[in-house]
């Protein structure tokens, strides 16, 4: 089966096409569909260093029609990975939309205690981080407002991983949101405010203002998975 994608992929899938011609299995886009730039995945039968000689000479075109460097894997690449990169590729997999080729991830899944140990490595990490840079803003408010910004799209990932991990609703902010205050009991305006952020959507959220109720929910969200345990 093969779908077609008008948008920014366009191009991208055409040119692999060209260099990978009979090799070039599947192409999936991932994650919010308005995306910008869009992110895709291609699955290929192998990979050589003049394809990737090729790829380098057409990534600017890429990059201009609004399109992210496309991922570039074998399926037993792809398939040998969801161990290491669980939540990583979880997304990929829930969120994929076929542009080209057969969907060439049926039958895979992620084993949940893969996904329960990386979530809870990549909060505690987005906690040493908070803590840390904060210190390196030096009370600098445009630095801790970046910093806020530029975290808020990893506490969504993790929190919404969480959430289908758990087998609750997570495609929206309104569920991410009754999620968190469901279960880890986070405050509902913070984590409101968090996803507005990582969603572009921040109009009058004061990053700086926010951080320390910031910083409380992702220490409350470190307890939460340090306790979970898959029933």
């Amino acid at each position: 089966m093969t779908t077609s994608d008008g948008g920014p992929l366009a191009a991208a899938l055409q040119d692999l096409q060209n260099i990978f011609a009979d090799r070039l299995l599947a192409m999936v886009a991932y994650g919010q569909p308005d995306a910008t730039p869009a992110t895709s995945l291609a699955i290929v039968g192998a990979i050589t260093a003049d394809d990737l000689d090729r790829c380098a000479s057409r990534a600017a075109s890429w990059h201009r029609a609004g399109c992210a460097t496309p991922l570039l894997l074998t399926r037993e690449e792809f398939a040998g990975s969801l161990d290491a990169f669980p939540i990583e590729y979880g997304e990929i997999l829930d969120t994929r939309r076929l542009i080209f080729g057969s969907d060439p991830f049926a039958g895979l899944s992620i084993r949940t205690e893969d996904l329960r140990r990386e979530i809870e490595t990549l909060v505690k990490g987005h906690l040493v981080h908070l803590r840390e840079n904060y210190i390196d803003c030096r009370g600098r408010q445009s630095d801790i407002n970046a910093l806020v910004t530029d975290g808020a799209p990893g506490f969504r990932l993790i929190l919404r991983r969480f959430a289908r991990l758990e087998g609750f609703p997570s495609s929206s902010a309104a569920d991410l949101s009754a999620y968190a205050v469901k279960r880890p009991g986070l405050d509902a305006r913070t984590v409101g405010d968090i996803l507005a952020i990582a969603s572009q959507q921040n109009a009058g959220v004061d990053g700086v203002r926010l951080y320390p109720a910031y910083l409380r929910a992702v220490e409350q969200l470190w307890l939460f998975i340090d306790r979970w345990k898959a029933e």
